[in-house]
């Protein structure tokens, strides 16, 4: 199946208490296109950069088998850039800087080689250009993965639940899904955006792990403990590239399927943030991930008896 993945291509600057860098490759959909290519996926990206995004950068996605016909180069303009220093524990982060730049008018254009793609994901964008993207394709995807953010929620509420409700899949953290549903219990939470309209509904807890929720049903997972983790920046993207990935490869959206999904998420995620931006996620192949999935089998597998 095609994985058509609409949202930010970018620069990001990122300091943690390991280093820093200067102006690295960055942006959602460039983090999800590198992973769909790890699991031998054909995806493409609609996003848009300005002249100052270099050749080299577009030649990666090429060369991975991305089809970047749908990123449009606005030359005269500048790329979107993020500028972001994390505390001691990773968690929590300042914001030094946000030039939205070309990414303001961005109005997404659909190739007609990406017109046929079965998964859509949409990244973290205003609801309203999300919307646009659906109501361009010839035909609905069979599925249609949502991600989203509080910034939407306090700015663009209204609008933000008419894209929720045209949503299979919506992925979003624990404090969103608290603000979105107004319960602070999860599960009560998940149950409530439930009845927006997604019938899969996925929490993600940081280093905590993630839920899935569908129906009555539950699957938690937790996160990989990991010796060194130097920068978490795109690591939410990375998860949802080998969420939807996965389902791409597998061409079945059933819960047991997700459920396989969700883990090979939080397996690409754990790759992503031991170096600096996408310096580690580029390294990775097939059998990397094949290994640190047995070692998410490991990590999860137990026999109990009481007797």
């Amino acid at each position: 199946m095609k994985l058509l993945v609409v949202g930010s291509v970018a620069f990001d600057a990122i300091e943690t208490p390991f280093g820093k860098t200067d102006k690295i490759l960055g942006g959602a959909a460039t983090y999800i296109g590198i992973t769909s290519s790890i699991l031998g996926v054909k995806s493409g990206i609609v996003s848009v950069v300005g002249g100052d995004f270099p050749q080299e950068y577009l030649d990666k996605f090429t060369n991975r088998g991305v089809n970047i016909e749908g990123i449009e180069i606005v030359k005269e303009g500048k790329t979107f850039f993020w500028a972001g220093k994390y505390h001691n524990d990773l968690n929590t982060r300042d914001t030094l800087a946000t030039e939205v730049n070309v990414l303001e008018n961005f109005d997404p254009k659909i190739p007609d080689s990406m017109q046929d793609a079965e998964i859509l994901l949409l990244g973290n964008l205003h609801p309203g250009v999300q919307l646009s993207v659906l109501e361009k394709m010839n035909q609905r995807p069979k599925l249609v993965i949502l991600d989203t953010m509080n910034f939407w929620m306090d700015s663009a509420m209204d609008i933000l639940k008419d894209m929720i409700a045209k949503t299979d899949v919506i992925s979003i953290n624990d404090e969103e899904a608290r603000q979105l549903s107004g319960e602070y219990s999860l599960v009560k939470a998940a149950k409530k955006i439930h009845t927006m309209g997604p019938a899969y509904v996925i929490i993600k807890k940081g280093e905590h792990g993630a839920l899935l929720f569908h129906d009555n049903k539950i699957f938690a997972i937790p996160a990989l403990p990991l010796e060194e983790v130097f920068d978490p920046t795109g690591a939410g993207d990375t998860f949802a590239g080998g969420f939807a990935a996965y389902l791409a490869k597998k061409g079945k959206f059933d819960f047991e399927t997700m459920k396989s999904a969700l883990i090979v998420g939080s397996a690409m995620a754990s790759f992503t943030v031991e170096k600096f931006g996408t310096e580690r996620i580029e390294e990775v192949n097939e059998a990397d991930v094949e290994s640190r999935l047995k070692q998410f089998k490991e990590l999860t597998t137990f026999d109990v008896e009481l007797q």
